[in-house]
């Protein structure tokens, strides 16, 4: 993944006085599942907006599968799906009406195809099945991958989805992520705009983290955890002294709890810990390492929660 499908340089937008999106430099590789993370209100669907050409920007400069936007819109958009705010459909036609409405709507699509076509999305979210149901009648998975069966209606480069898990249960949310995992593995780049952080963290090869209108950090899910460190924890009857034997192994920032001892790992092997805390006498209870999540590195950077800008 060296070429960039998306990337932006200063991209700014401010509404009067207030700047929504204050010069960020984003960069999604292609091949890539990049999620796009903020809290509500932190200027993910400002800067979306921006890079499909529906908002102009203030300052800065988009370049979309290496074309300029919005001077390169007419040959960049049809190699782009994207489902910005939720689906909207007829609720009384069925998901593949639906479909076949969009796709007539499609000035260079052959209408002597078009069925093949629409089945073939339809199949392609696993809604084939249900191709003749209404609209009404789907649930809100369904109606969230029938959004995304609208984008692939053709052959797409690029998918930017704008919050695709956002008001589903558990198991809707798992059939977006399944798809969006398919879609990445033949080949499509996938933006994923999220305040879901837990849900990216299972779907992303990359993230970039917005925070009231910056871009904080971006880069592999690796890269932007290593700015916090993985902690480890003793469970024992007699914590002192295995934050001791911690301490002696070079783990720093050990601290005690009336039942473990816990400290920030570093390079040492998790195995050593336990082996030192037996070999000492200490009865280990429990131990467990806890690697930092996306929220970790969140308050990290900003000492707030992550919902701080809803």
């Amino acid at each position: 993944m060296t070429a960039a499908a998306v990337t932006t340089a200063g991209l700014t937008k401010s509404f009067g006085r207030q700047v929504a999106v204050d010069t960020i430099d984003l960069l999604v590789p292609s091949g890539a599942v990049y999620g796009f993370l903020g809290p509500n209100g932190s200027g993910k669907t400002t800067t979306i907006r921006m890079l499909l050409g529906l908002v102009t920007p203030s300052a800065g400069t988009v370049r979309l599968l290496d074309r300029p936007m919005p001077g390169g819109a007419g040959a960049v958009l049809p190699r782009v799906g994207a489902l910005v705010e939720g689906p909207a459909f007829h609720p009384y036609l069925s998901g593949r009406a639906n479909l076949a409405r969009l796709d007539d709507a499609d000035r260079t699509s052959d209408p002597r195809t078009s069925r093949v076509r629409v089945d073939a999305a339809l199949d392609r979210v696993g809604l084939l099945a249900a191709a003749t149901k209404r609209y009404r009648a789907y649930s809100l998975g369904m109606r969230q991958r029938l959004a995304i069966g609208s984008c692939l209606l053709r052959q797409r480069d690029l998918l930017v989805l704008d919050e695709p898990t956002n008001g589903l249960d558990p198991q809707g949310t798992r059939e977006v992520r399944s798809l969006v995992a398919s879609l990445a593995d033949e080949g499509t780049t996938v933006l994923v705009s999220s305040h879901l952080l837990s849900e990216v963290e299972q779907m992303c090869s990359h993230v970039g983290v917005m925070h009231v209108g910056r871009l904080l950090v971006q880069g592999t899910v690796a890269e932007v955890r290593a700015g916090t460190e993985t902690q480890a924890t003793v469970e024992t009857e007699q914590p002192q002294v295995a934050a001791r034997i911690m301490r002696e192994l070079g783990l720093r920032e050990v601290r005690t709890t009336h039942a473990s001892a816990v400290g920030l790992l570093g390079d040492i092997a998790p195995e050593k810990i336990v082996a030192a805390c037996v070999y000492q006498g200490v009865p280990v209870i429990g131990f467990r390492v806890d690697t930092p999540s996306l929220e970790d590195v969140f308050v990290g950077l900003t000492g707030e929660g992550f919902d701080v800008s809803g």
